[in-house]
């Protein structure tokens, strides 16, 4: 690496940060810390128009939760602040005036009227309206004006935008860290506006000025940026500035037939695609996230790392550590990841089993007091039972609900094994289990099975018609585990109660 790695994830304060979004965050952060450097996060709000409220504290907050926090941002570290474009906005003008002195742009005085004219005579004609070098000299320019001209036109207090000079005739041929060798041909290309009549900058200016003044070395960013390459090029060029590394990343696809993932796509089939739960300012709407939906952020960042990317292994399990020492930029991949929100639940499944039960235990103890449910148990004994077919903390309670409250109906299917002889051995079981001193579950196993084997009973005679007793269905962990937690009283009670309702 010539230079000190750099990177940046620069989103625009438009609504909730979707997954693809999380990704490319991730991407840079992985990058920056696997070669020592610095992630920092830039705000673009220079599109006012379409500023979301509460959508840049969102961002931070996500980020945050996920463990992928910036190094510098707004507020934190700010060696070359501002951190929000909107704050460095008296900053491109004079970038913009550069490019027009060095006759790398020029004043276009077009109306929205005048070019909508154009494009729809275009239209008429079967063609494409495209503003550039083919017809830039016959529209309304400072190209076809003297200097005073121009001068007198502006001063007047005429609305103009800057645009971006292409040159002509030129195979531009430039290099991709993820895509290899690209070849754009500029006579295709259309002229860009860089600085629109409101005062403000296009994404494309104060993206590569930022960029610049902030000392970026690799700029890790979505495929959708690809046909931006020429002009961000161009514009390092023009300015006679070292351009930073690229590397485009592949988009993340719909679970289902082709397309890019949306934000709509979540809800509509049943997973999350932004970090956290976002309420929309205007119309109110909730759209989930993956915190509230009960995914560990280790689960999310593990996941999303192997969207698009891995490290040639069998590998699928990575700590954040682990993934900052092995991510490779060569190893990400050309073609779009499909998102499998199974996969994703599986991830969450087996970061689940890695955490303690006693971790564990204060989620589900939350979760109860939410369901105002009192108890005297373990709980960590009750999770270590049931965590093996969880793949959320919220699946707790259908998964124990029989430990805190005795059944009060029992499963139909799982009945018809109970016969007429069922009650009297269900009540000759209890007097053996009763005598078993400690109550636990190994010696009240052994005691039950001695007896059954002595007394020719076969074991659905008894197991099933006991687990029907205690659970109501024929669910749960190891019967005699779950024996000992309820403890003797609870046990025969249940049984007592089993005999009187079926």
């Amino acid at each position: 690496m010539a230079r000190p790695v750099r990177v940046r994830f620069a989103p625009s304060p438009t609504g909730p940060l979707h997954i693809g979004g999380v990704r490319t965050a991730l991407f840079n952060y992985l990058f920056a810390k696997k070669y020592q450097g610095t992630f920092y996060l830039r705000i673009e709000d220079t599109d006012q128009n379409r500023f979301v409220p509460g959508a840049e504290a969102y961002i931070f907050e996500a980020l945050e939760w996920l463990g992928i926090a910036p190094d510098e941002t707004v507020g934190k570290n700010e060696k070359f602040g501002p951190y929000r474009q909107s704050e460095r906005k008296a900053l491109y003008k004079q970038y913009a005036d550069q490019l027009i002195q060095s006759g790398w742009a020029y004043y276009a005085f077009d109306t929205a009227e005048s070019l909508d004219q154009h494009r729809k005579n275009h239209e008429a004609q079967g063609k494409t309206f495209i503003y550039n070098w083919h017809n830039r000299e016959k529209l309304d320019t400072s190209l076809v004006l003297t200097p005073e001209a121009t001068e007198k036109r502006i001063a007047a207090g005429e609305a103009y935008v800057i645009r971006f000079k292409t040159p002509v005739d030129q195979i531009l041929e430039l290099h991709d860290i993820i895509r290899g060798d690209l070849k754009f041909d500029t006579n295709l290309l259309d002229d860009k506006v860089l600085f629109k009549s409101d005062g403000m900058p296009t994404y494309h200016l104060a993206n590569i000025v930022d960029d610049h003044l902030m000392e970026t070395s690799h700029v890790i960013r979505g495929e959708e940026w690809l046909p931006s390459l020429p002009l961000h090029h161009l514009l390092y060029k023009a300015f006679g500035w070292e351009a930073p590394e690229f590397a485009h990343l592949p988009l993340i696809l719909k679970p289902i037939g082709n397309g890019k993932l949306s934000k709509r796509d979540g809800d509509k089939m049943g997973f999350p695609v932004f970090p956290l739960d976002w309420t929309d300012p205007s119309t109110g709407e909730v759209s989930s996230g993956y915190r509230e939906k009960g995914f560990f952020p280790e689960a999310v960042v593990n996941f999303l790392a192997l969207l698009g990317w891995n490290d040639g292994t069998e590998q699928e399990l990575f700590s954040l550590d682990e993934l900052c020492q092995k991510f490779d930029l060569n190893r990400v991949h050309k073609s779009g990841a499909k998102f499998d929100p199974e996969k994703n639940k599986w991830f969450n499944h087996q970061y689940l089993q890695h955490q303690s039960n006693s971790d564990l235990a204060d989620l589900f103890a939350k979760e109860l007091a939410h369901r105002n449910v009192s108890y005297t148990f373990d709980l960590e004994r009750i999770v270590a039972l049931i965590k093996e077919r969880a793949h959320f903390v919220s699946e707790f309670w259908e998964l124990a609900d029989y430990f805190f409250e005795a059944p009060k109906t029992y499963d139909e299917k799982a009945s018809k094994n109970w016969k007429e002889d069922t009650p009297s051995l269900l009540t000759q079981a209890f007097e053996v289990m009763s005598q078993v001193q400690p109550f636990e579950s190994v010696a009240i196993e052994n005691e039950l099975k001695a007896w059954m084997t002595a007394n020719e009973i076969g074991m659905g005679k008894i197991m099933q018609p006991l687990r029907l007793s205690l659970v109501g269905a024929l669910k749960g962990p190891h019967l005699f585990d779950i024996i000992e937690l309820l403890g003797k009283e609870e046990v025969e009670k249940r049984i007592q109660k089993a005999i009187a309702s079926l």
